[in-house]
């Protein structure tokens, strides 16, 4: 798992600043647990033998507190907040949660701040550790929206990714889960070795043949210190093509949309997650448990890894173990990068601000890689498997 970032330490005071007011206020909450790591995951999660004396069973205390700990925070800080917009229960694997833990974390934090009356509750799933029972226990406690876990229908690449579902799971899953009421999302990885171009489009064809509303598809990136770079180092499996890839990820994009499932940012297509957009736009997020990190009106701060060392620190009143603040500049630089991902793109008025040579974005229009209206800059079909680099490129000759 990737380290940490630099930053200060967190403030003795428990106060933060507030240095813009970044909107709308959402939730995250990451939950550390798996069965079995993937080869290829790099996500902070723990399997059984490695929580020490962290148990899944009452892991949910710890996660009250820590909203209680928030609350703290921002009332000393002077920051209001608007009531939940979003609240996404990541990981890890949420699933092996019980409902119960998942409802009373769910009720503290609508006591504390207060729940939008359209809120989004969304869980991430995994079909091994999800029966329809599960499903009617989760609705009752309040979540509203299923993002199971599916990422390759074909189990020769599932056998790659070390992913131990079986891919006839999800139709009944999901159907389950739509007739109770919940939205639902899919997520799919493409590019793993030795997935062929037919093989992705089988992938494709079987996810959309399920009709959720909403589809997620990342390109493979082969992490330092997984065992999956540890077997493309040693030439047991095949580095990712990345011209394979652009392949695959025009192809799913084209048959995605003619599906009824447009896209809203790179990697993602159909019904716009909210909680997804509350990261490209740089809303308030607290991000609570184990290696979260939150976003609130220009701080930025992160949670201590472990879960045994996060518990031991928010007992001693400080989990986060680094903390910034997000200068003018570094918040516009950030904009344009997030929000050039995006369908909506974002005001020609950060460029200006920012003072982007106007050369630069002529360059790219001429390429037909940036569209430009009356009001903002967009990112075009032809430009967004480079629009990490054209925003780069847009803000790589600024002053820090």
């Amino acid at each position: 798992m990737g380290a940490l970032p630099a930053g200060e330490p967190w403030p003795l005071s428990n106060q933060l600043q507030s240095l813009r007011n970044s909107g709308s206020f959402h939730a995250y909450v990451h939950i550390p647990f798996c069965e079995v790591r993937c080869g290829y995951c790099d996500f902070n999660t723990y399997t059984s033998s490695e929580l020490g004396e962290v148990k899944r069973s009452d892991f949910h205390n710890a996660l009250i507190n820590e909203i209680q700990f928030s609350k703290r925070v921002l009332g000393a800080s002077g920051i209001e907040t608007t009531p939940l917009q979003a609240v996404f229960f990541g990981g890890g694997t949420p699933s092996l949660m019980a409902a119960d833990q998942i409802s009373v974390v769910l009720a503290e934090l609508q006591s504390v701040y207060g729940f939008d009356s359209d809120i989004e509750i969304t869980l991430e799933a995994n079909p091994e550790s999800t029966t329809e029972g599960l499903l009617e226990r989760l609705w009752e406690a309040g979540v509203n929206r299923i993002s199971f876990g599916a990422q390759s229908f074909d189990p020769d690449v599932l056998r790659v990714l070390d992913r131990t579902h079986r891919p006839e799971l999800l139709k009944p899953l999901i159907d389950s889960a739509k007739s109770i009421g919940f939205r639902t999302s899919l997520d799919l990885i493409y590019g793993a070795p030795g997935e062929s171009i037919d093989s992705w489009k089988s992938t494709v064809e079987r996810a959309l043949s399920l009709g959720t509303e909403h589809i997620s598809a990342y390109s493979l990136i082969v992490e330092e210190g997984t065992k999956l770079a540890k077997q493309v180092s040693r030439g047991e499996l095949a580095d990712v093509d990345e011209d394979l890839n652009a392949e695959k990820y025009e192809w799913a994009s084209s048959e995605f949309a003619a599906h009824g499932l447009d896209w809203y940012e790179i990697s993602n297509w159909g019904n716009p997650s909210i909680h997804n957009m509350a990261y490209w736009e740089s809303r308030n997020w607290w991000g609570y448990g184990p290696g979260a990190h939150s976003h609130i009106n220009g701080n930025r701060f992160w949670n201590r890894k472990h879960p045994l060392a996060h518990q031991k620190a928010l007992e001693q009143g400080a989990p986060a173990i680094g903390w910034e603040a997000i200068d003018v500049q570094t918040h516009l630089v950030e904009s344009v990068m997030l929000r050039l991902r995006t369908k909506q793109g974002f005001p020609k008025a950060l460029l200006s601000e920012l003072g982007v040579p106007a050369e630069k974005v002529a360059k790219y229009l001429a390429l037909g890689q940036l569209k430009m209206d009356r009001d903002r800059i967009y990112i075009s079909e032809s430009g967004r498997l480079l629009a990490d680099g054209i925003a780069l490129d847009l803000v790589s000759s600024l002053a820090s």
